[in-house]
């Protein structure tokens, strides 16, 4: 995995495992908007499991893992996968995570046995088209539909957040409804909803627009004196922070310019030497531009085109 890839997807799985924002998530998605989840009886779980490759075990990694407690028992898990592209072959990776969760159950190295709900957020602009069920992955085969009755019909459930109906995003309560609507609405996205997490929010509008640079955030809000606690409104920290990249634009604009004006003072200055050289050494030997151009070691059009740097120059002033 690239580097750019590996923070975009750190900073996904940080912002949606906040219990407010996992919990809003489940209700939303799975239950259209029922509180079916609520923060406190959701406790995080482990994103390992283990499985059996060619010649000894391996581990893999979920996004995201949280148990359902109820009646002092884990209810039901919750697997949440970030996706930023399609994936033709995600059905078996669900398969994997899903049988290595049920596989820890039944040798006992987890307490309490449990169904297991997974589900994929899809943050990419393409369509998801690939494979959501087994039926579907495999209809190409030549299986009738006695053998398919045999055949366990696992299915992939995939929400493409970038077109998520307004009436869904409408039921969402947490700062991910701020994500979905700017998604949605795009740069001029503006609100007065609250935000709860505050840096957590920033990197993940940044990284779904494409720039991964969100290290110095909270450095940031800390010089603004803004508190993950404080109040503060999308459009009020939205329009702070691209304040703070107009002014680091302006900033690099006149370094980058100063550095242009030193780059075009030294080719002005060595333009008028090579011009004042050829044009002295024509005049004190008497020779043709040719003979003085090849005495110093250059050619007439390099004098030519300094003549013009030259000309241009004071044409400017």
């Amino acid at each position: 995995m690239s580097e750019t890839n590996e923070k975009k997807d750190i900073v996904e799985k940080e912002f949606v495992a906040f219990p407010d924002v996992a919990a809003d998530v489940i209700n939303v998605l799975l239950y259209q908007g029922e509180k079916v989840a609520n923060e406190d009886s959701l406790m995080a779980g482990p994103t390992e499991s283990v499985y059996q490759g060619k010649k000894k075990l391996r581990n893999q990694y979920e996004d995201i893992c949280k148990y359902k407690f109820a009646d002092g028992a884990v209810h039901l898990m919750y697997l949440i996968a970030n996706q930023s592209r399609t994936d033709g072959k995600m059905l078996l990776r669900k398969a994997g995570y899903t049988g290595g969760i049920y596989r820890e159950q039944y040798e006992g190295k987890i307490k309490d046995a449990c169904p297991v709900i997974e589900f994929v957020l899809y943050w990419g602009e393409a369509r998801w088209r690939s494979n959501r069920s087994i039926r579907k992955m495999f209809r190409k085969k030549s299986i009738s539909e006695k053998e398919w009755k045999y055949v366990d019909n696992l299915e992939l459930y995939v929400f493409e957040m970038r077109r998520l109906p307004k009436e869904t995003r409408e039921l969402f309560e947490s700062d991910m409804r701020i994500v979905v609507d700017f998604l949605a609405e795009g740069n001029g996205y503006r609100s007065d909803r609250k935000v709860v997490h505050k840096a957590a929010l920033i990197k993940m509008i940044k990284v779904l627009s494409g720039d991964t640079d969100v290290d110095g955030i909270e450095d940031w809000l800390e010089e603004q004196g803004i508190r993950e606690e404080d109040e503060i409104k999308v459009c009020e920290l939205f329009d702070q922070y691209e304040r703070k990249g107009r002014n680091e634009g302006r900033k690099q604009g006149r370094r980058e310019g100063r550095k242009e004006g030193r780059r075009e003072g030294r080719k002005e200055g060595e333009a008028r030497r090579l011009v004042k050289d050829v044009e002295s050494a024509m005049n004190f030997f008497k020779v043709t531009l040719e003979k003085a151009c090849e005495g110093l070691g250059t050619t007439v059009q390099g004098y030519e085109k300094a003549r013009e740097i030259c000309l241009e120059s004071e044409a400017s002033l």
